[in-house]
């Protein structure tokens, strides 16, 4: 029997299989994945793992029994090489083919690669699976000089995680803020001053050009011609689609899969989810691929539902979170568009959120320490409700009338 294959066995891929079997999806489900780990937790590995809070066995999304129970085989330590979409046929590494009644790219994404002279020397790492997780926090504990290159989430969480191990840490980020392209200035400003109280060096506006060292990383170099010390680097500086195997096969790709509300690609019986995928969002006002857990989920989810042959179009706000030392830092919604911005809660006890505008309009929020707005922007951005401005820079003013409005509009749609 063809049935359902899935290549990829982290959220989206796990997810979509989950959602297809409780919809009722009763043939066969093989999820094909180039680790050999159980399905696993990626968010702690750059933080609780790191810093031996959290264990191998905690990361375990689901044990094995879990899966024989379901009817999902793993396919653990293979790689698929081809799809064949005339013969509904996935190509093995090993020799072996699959062959397939339905689809589901969950491909995720990797670490994008630094090109500078000695950046393939031992010691420069980079941080996307249990396997470089567990390579990095063998040699956090022997190193002395950490630098991490990129100013993102896996950079600043590193980072936090290197100074709470008493190491020296220095960041390198080639703009002119923390988290630019994810976070209001305001934030940025709050998360660089934390991490220097941490101990930690932030350069600003520097690019690496050069890694150093003989044999083994000993220093890198910058534009400006400063030598950095470091006996360990980590880079992270975004992340690429793992859409290869899709454009080989020829299905359509732009920035990663592209797909509809379901997670459908323009061949009928092939899916993709994560990211790995490219939708269209009312959110972002356009195309989007985000690298989320939520957006894996949720996007699985939909194209799990319809590969069971039930219809429920992924139409989720976009949210993300990163704890650094003591802040959770949470964001919903994509404040991109906006044109107004206001502040609730107060930057010096390091509780407050800023929320975006695009006119009337509530489209994002950015949040330090204060779930509450968090879980309230959610539903009120979901169904198109919004606090005024004044309203929502007064923190006396409460937000749950308007919450249980959204919530009613949300059921009334």
């Amino acid at each position: 029997m063809a049935g359902l294959v899935i290549i990829g066995a982290s959220y989206a891929g796990i997810q979509s299989a989950l959602s297809a079997r409780e919809a009722g999806y009763a043939d066969d489900i093989t999820v094909v994945c180039d680790e050999t780990w159980l399905p696993y937790q990626r968010p702690p590995l750059s933080k609780d793992f790191l810093l031996g809070v959290t264990g191998e066995s905690h990361l375990v999304l689901r044990d094995e029994a879990f899966f024989k129970t379901e009817r999902i085989d793993l396919a653990l330590g293979h790689r698929a090489t081809e799809i064949d979409t005339r013969a509904k046929r996935v190509h093995l590494d090993d020799g072996a083919a699959l062959d397939f009644d339905t689809l589901v790219l969950a491909t995720g994404s990797r670490a994008r690669r630094i090109g500078v002279p000695g950046a393939d020397l031992d010691g420069v790492c980079y941080l996307r699976t249990v396997t470089d997780a567990l390579d990095l926090k063998a040699r956090l504990a022997q190193a002395s000089s950490v630098v991490i290159v990129g100013g993102g989430f896996i950079g600043l969480e590193v980072a936090s995680s290197a100074a709470k191990l008493g190491k020296k840490v220095t960041v390198v980020e080639s703009v002119t803020r923390l988290l630019e392209r994810a976070v209001c200035p305001l934030v940025s400003g709050f998360l660089h001053t934390m991490h220097l109280k941490a101990g930690v060096e932030v350069r600003m506006g520097e690019s690496v050009v050069a890694m150093e060292g003989d044999g083994r990383v000993a220093a890198v170099t910058l534009a400006s011609g400063t030598k950095l010390p470091a006996d360990l680097v980590l880079v992270g500086i975004g992340g690429i689609a793992n859409d290869d195997l899709a454009r080989a096969a020829g299905i359509k790709c732009t920035n990663g899969v592209a797909v509809d509300a379901h997670g459908r690609t323009e061949h009928p019986d092939i899916y993709a989810a994560g990211d790995c995928a490219n939708h269209y969002s009312r959110f972002a006002d356009g195309w989007i691929r985000l690298e989320s857990v939520q957006n894996a989920q949720d996007q699985a989810k939909a194209a799990g539902l319809a590969i069971a042959g039930r219809h429920a179009p992924y139409d989720a706000v976009p949210w993300f979170w990163s704890d650094q030392y003591d802040a959770k830092l949470q964001i919903v919604g994509l404040s991109a568009r906006h044109d107004r911005m206001v502040v609730r809660g107060s930057e010096d006890d390091g509780k407050f959120s800023v929320f975006f505008y695009k006119g009337d309009d509530l489209i994002a929020a950015d949040s330090i320490n204060r779930p509450g707005d968090q879980m309230a922007c959610r539903r009120l951005i979901t169904a198109g409700v919004s606090p005024t401005p004044e309203e929502a820079a007064d923190p006396s003013f409460d937000l749950r009338p308007l919450v249980r409005a959204a919530d009613k509009a949300r059921i009334a749609r």
